[in-house]
């Protein structure tokens, strides 16, 4: 039986569904991701030899919104249309073999032009969405859907404008720096696509033992773009094909994100109290991943301070804490970075690092002096960043619920009386925003934003009056088809499901709602 099948059933087994979703991390190694419209295009354009060209010309063709677009509302929808758009313009005048008539391709690539004239109009830089590389990402692909134009007759499209306040010169110098064989940061590795043609066979780059660059298949494309198909035998290649396989065509934002996945899985499995079975490789594992600068999410990425604190978190609860002294690499003077040189801050990556701190201290009495200071300074900095309504918002994520459980949990937990405040201001907004059908969500109600805001509710909410709301969501719960294939709200490149994540997030609210009798009750009465 799967677990959508346990949880949907009348009887709900949460830990038999949380064994077999930590077994399938053990059996899918690499990650559990959803297909990206953004990195599928990237394929399109800059690999039509790999495996499952066609299948991705449909995928994106097939993915396209009744308004041309690509992706979700509010500005998330600005770098996968223009990535799409691109890559059928590419597909189209390259005349490749797509299964399709060149006036069946061009119709969704008319709609997507059409789609970017009317997003690129309504913003400036100063509003586009908080993803990683994106003023980059929308410059070099303004430039490329321009070139198209430029050479496809009778489109009839004027040139895209790119939004006000974009600067060139970060782009530039990224171009330069690959040209002239110079190293980038390693945090760019994971955009290397942006470098156009200074990125194929840049010197300075290599892949990883998996044969990826940056966690990216588009990053790996671009290395691997040199003229003719690279060599069967060729790691990249190989890694590409593996991937393409896996996913039937489309390919995912970022991938291996082993450790990411872990961290995040065991921790809301373990923290809800789900006593479910965990290989001792696993953690063993995770261990070995913790360097002196910390882990990286997957092999290809830097090491960041996200990744590391839930992976330490993690451990702690598994009964097996590991000194956090890696974490001192992304120390600031007020909070801690996701990486040196980040621009921005984020207050999940800052509540994982509380959580991180606090439970090793908590475990480890001896050692509490020496993490005090760093556990107040983070608990500070995060109620300082608390909205005026209660919820906290985030860079890593689109939706207000992550942050705020994230930002609640940890300073419930850990961020001592002087967090009581914050924390029952984030529960009355968690009962205040609840949908009439029982659900949470920032545009619509999502399985995984009602897990958040019942793991806040029935984790932190103390005597507010959760039960009533709690049972509709839980009832919420038991209706959805799939805990894991719900909207993508995670941040990337453009917007993912790491799916195995979700369904744990899901799988720890519904064991925290069923271990409240009077939840249940009210539940079933409904």
């Amino acid at each position: 039986m799967s677990s959508t099948d346990l949880i949907l059933g009348a009887q709900i087994d949460v830990t038999a569904a949380a064994d077999e979703l930590v077994r399938g991390l053990m059996l899918q190694p690499w990650g559990q991701v959803s297909p990206s419209v953004y990195e599928t295009g990237r394929l399109v354009t800059l690999a039509p030899w790999l495996v499952g060209h066609r299948d991705r010309v449909a995928y994106l063709t097939g993915t396209q919104r009744p308004d041309g677009a690509w992706g979700a509302p509010d500005g998330y929808a600005l770098v996968p249309t223009l990535s799409a758009t691109e890559a059928l313009l590419s597909a189209l005048i390259r005349g490749d073999d797509c299964g399709l008539a060149a006036e069946v391709l061009m119709e969704p690539a008319m709609r997507g032009l059409h789609a970017l004239t009317r997003l690129l109009a309504e913003f400036e830089a100063a509003r586009l969405p908080d993803t990683p590389a994106i003023e980059i990402i929308v410059m070099s692909l303004v430039a490329l859907v321009n070139a198209h134009l430029d050479v496809l007759p009778g489109a009839g499209i004027e040139r895209l404008p790119l939004p006000a306040g974009l600067n060139e010169a970060p782009l530039t110098m990224i171009r330069r720096r690959l040209e002239s064989g110079e190293t980038l940061p390693d945090k760019l590795m994971h955009a290397l696509e942006v470098g156009g043609r200074s990125a194929a066979g840049a010197p300075a780059v290599w892949p990883t033992a998996a044969g990826t660059i940056g966690a990216s298949p588009a990053a790996t494309a671009a290395w691997l773009a040199v003229g003719d198909p690279p060599n069967p035998g060729d790691p990249a290649r190989r890694h590409l094909e593996a991937v393409a396989l896996r996913y039937g065509g489309p390919v995912p934002v970022g991938l291996p994100i082993t450790v990411f996945e872990r961290g995040w899985v065991l921790s809301w499995l373990v923290r809800a109290g789900i006593e479910c079975h965990v290989p001792p490789e696993m953690p063993a594992d995770l261990a070995a991943a913790i360097g002196p600068a910390g882990t990286p999410a997957g092999a290809g990425l830097p090491p960041d301070a996200d990744t590391t604190s839930v992976a330490l978190y993690a451990l702690s609860l598994l009964g097996m804490p590991y000194e956090p002294e890696s974490l001192r690499a992304f120390e600031t003077p007020t909070h801690f970075c996701t990486w040196q040189g980040e621009e921005g801050a984020s207050v999940s990556v800052n509540a994982h690092v509380l959580d991180a701190f606090g439970h090793f201290a908590r475990t480890r009495p001896s050692r509490t002096e020496g993490y005090a200071a760093a556990i107040g300074k983070v608990a500070a900095w995060l109620r300082e960043r608390q909205r005026a309504d209660g919820s906290w918002d985030d860079r890593w994520h689109a939706s207000p619920y992550y942050a705020t459980v994230s930002c609640a949990l940890a300073l419930g937990e850990f961020g001592g009386a002087e967090s009581r405040v914050a924390v029952r201001r984030a529960v009355r907004w968690t009962l205040d925003t609840q949908r009439e059908d029982g659900s949470w969500g920032r545009w619509d109600g999502t399985a995984e934003e009602t897990a958040y805001a019942l793991q806040l509710l029935l984790l932190v909410g103390g005597d507010e009056p959760v039960t009533e709301a709690a049972a509709r969501g839980y009832r919420y719960l038991r209706r959805v088809a799939d805990p894991g294939e719900g909207p993508p709200l995670w941040h990337d490149k453009d917007l993912y499901v790491p799916v195995a994540v979700v369904r744990a997030a899901v799988l720890a609210a519904l064991h925290l709602a069923q271990a409240n009798p009077r939840v249940v009750e009210i539940a079933c009465q409904g």
